[in-house]
């Protein structure tokens, strides 16, 4: 009998779904062997097909946005813009491969052409997350099955049954079975994939210890190509904030949202030491209001729990290492239910905490730091190995060019979240939260390569330098 693999609903404990562990070697030869009639296919038929699609997961956006909550924990109401996103990324997708991998033709010298055209990969892994376990890789599989790329998705082990669910919508839609592959399994299976020499890439969302390690590897195989996106430890600065209720309420948004489960989630707030206690109470105030419950709840949840029972058994661990360090809570990480991962936000001052780890706390723990002044505050926003999300509430329009021009992060907000991008920008982050291949609107360009062609009708040819005169041999025989 195969081995199995059990997802449970966070929020309960009872279990969702089961399903065997695959193999990735039998998926990634069922892909190849299917890769090569999609890619010949003319694009305005892989535009169709994943237009229908789309319209696939809108006509069942209620069951797959229940199946995402109770899978994740996440409230219904985030799981229904999760799939949301996902219908939208096909129409931003196909807006993407035109401006940013379109047929290009120019003149060339004595009438030649130069076209420039772009090629699709050929078979590659997606690995994706549980904390968007539908829109995050449905971010990858839809530019790359546009470029004309096959694909094996191996979803995360915390979220199986949301990751088959999508890969069924695509065959629903008329995607050939084997252009999309689901490998369901863990770490191992994983591993399998990403190290398989039958696959032309990886496109990876999660850790940046695991992107790391994934780097390491691909170190030997510069043919392959590697999309890395990673987390973060974002910092939100607020200065000179006019209105702080509003810059409380992106406070708790940009910290607790998915219950912190966001890689754009902000871990660190920098405030103005001595100025910052009435923001600091208005926070206080608004997070003691946030309603934690599972998914379908009445009132509706702000967060549901974390993702599971050992994700919130680190966050205590760490939370407890930051107090034992210094920290001094504001709002303790608390944990109603010591059977269920539920946890509530929790907020706690580190300014006096000298060794904070440079770590990213996936989880609703916000840590304040006060500094002295805005060169200061900038400071401790650059404080970490990470690069992917910060955020300024407040100042004048000279100080957040100031702050966007200093601060080290592929995406930086003003009087906005820190989790606020925008599908139809590219998103992706410096340090150790990528490796220069954003995702969202740009991802179009890792899924396929540019080819550079001189043309011309006819072959005219000379050689004008370097040759002995032909002639002058001949007379002096």
């Amino acid at each position: 009998m195969a081995e199995s693999l059990i997802s449970t609903e966070p929020a309960t404990g009872a279990e969702l779904w089961r399903g065997a562990i695959g193999d990735a070697d039998a998926e990634v030869r069922t892909a190849r062997a299917a890769w090569g009639s999609w890619a010949s296919k003319p694009l305005a038929v892989r535009v169709e097909t994943l237009r229908r699609f789309a319209n696939v997961v809108r006509a069942a956006k209620d069951d797959f946005a229940d199946l995402i909550a109770r899978e994740t924990g996440k409230p219904l109401w985030e799981a229904g813009t999760e799939v949301d996103a996902v219908v939208g990324k096909v129409d931003i997708s196909v807006s993407a491969y035109s401006e940013r991998t379109s047929q290009r033709r120019m003149e060339g010298a004595m009438g030649a052409r130069v076209a420039v055209r772009h090629k699709p990969h050929g078979v590659l892994g997606v690995l994706g997350p549980y904390n968007f376990p539908a829109h995050l890789p449905n971010g990858h599989i839809v530019p790359a099955l546009l470029a004309g790329n096959a694909v094996v998705f191996k979803p995360s082990e915390k979220t199986p049954a949301v990751g088959e669910r999508l890969v069924r919508y695509f065959h629903e839609a008329g995607v050939p079975e084997g252009v999309v592959r689901c490998l369901i399994g863990g770490p191992e299976q994983g591993k399998s994939l990403a190290g398989h020499p039958g696959l032309d890439g990886l496109l990876f969302t999660g850790s940046a210890r695991a992107g790391m390690a994934l780097h390491r590897q691909f170190a030997e195989t510069p043919h392959k190509i590697l999309a890395l996106e990673l987390g973060g430890n974002n910092p939100l600065v607020v200065w000179q904030a006019p209105d702080i209720h509003a810059a409380a309420v992106i406070a708790v948004q940009s910290a607790f949202l998915s219950a912190g489960q966001r890689c754009t989630a902000a871990r660190r707030l920098i405030v103005e030491d001595g100025k910052h206690e009435q923001l600091v109470e208005t926070i206080l105030k608004l997070t003691d209001r946030i309603i934690v419950d599972h998914p379908h709840a009445n009132p509706a949840p702000f967060m549901g729990p974390v993702v599971d029972n050992g994700a919130a058994d680190q966050l205590q661990a760490a939370y407890l290492d930051l107090v034992l360090k210094g920290g001094k809570p504001l709002k303790h990480l608390e944990r109603p239910d010591d059977g269920k991962p539920f946890l509530t936000p929790s907020i706690l001052d580190v300014t006096g905490v000298s060794d904070r780890p440079d770590a990213e706390l996936f989880g609703p723990v916000l840590q304040i730091v006060r500094v002295a002044d805005f060169d200061a505050a900038l400071a401790e926003a650059n404080n970490t190995r990470f690069g992917l999300a910060a955020s300024l509430i407040g100042g004048s329009p000279q100080l957040y060019d100031r702050f966007w021009a200093n601060v080290r992060a592929g995406v930086v907000n003003w009087n906005k979240p820190t989790n606020g991008a925008p599908s139809s920008a590219p998103f992706g982050g410096v340090g150790i939260s990528g490796n220069h291949r954003p995702s969202a609107f740009y991802a179009a360009d890792y899924c396929a390569y540019p080819v550079t062609s001189s043309e011309a009708e006819q072959a005219r040819a000379a050689i004008g330098v370097g040759l002995r005169d032909p002639y002058a041999e001949n007379a002096g025989a």
